[in-house]
């Protein structure tokens, strides 16, 4: 079985300079890396990154997907940021809310409920 060391999703984008101005304002800080021209990344946690790469053809294509410990006040921290979510949808064992970015890409929180048990039948 392979080791995996990190998982780096990839957006792409048709505007770069206005993708990495609304990912700064979104993830709170500008890009911990921009390795060429047309690239710049964030790193979320450990080894997980945001990459956000010029690519006109392929823009709005995108999804991913990132896990947080309270969903509620995620999103309300966007809110307050400027960055405005789309509705919390409860699902009772999940809870997750949607933000595209400017090029159509989709970013999906999701909260996972700890204290869900699925129905005994």
């Amino acid at each position: 079985m392979p080791t995996f060391k990190s998982v780096n999703a990839v957006l792409p984008v048709s505007d770069h300079a206005a993708a990495v101005a609304w990912y700064t304002q979104w993830i709170g800080r500008a890009p911990d890396a921009e390795p060429m021209a047309g690239v710049a990344e964030w790193q979320l946690v450990d080894n997980a990154w945001i990459q956000v790469a010029l690519n006109p053809d392929a823009a709005g294509k995108s999804s991913i997907v990132v896990g947080v410990e309270d969903i509620d006040d995620h999103v309300a921290n966007l809110a307050r940021q400027g960055v405005t979510c789309g509705e919390i949808q409860d699902y009772d064992f999940i809870k997750l809310s949607e933000l595209p970015d400017p090029a159509g890409n989709k970013i999906n929180f999701v909260w996972e409920n700890p204290k869900f048990e699925p129905p005994t039948e």
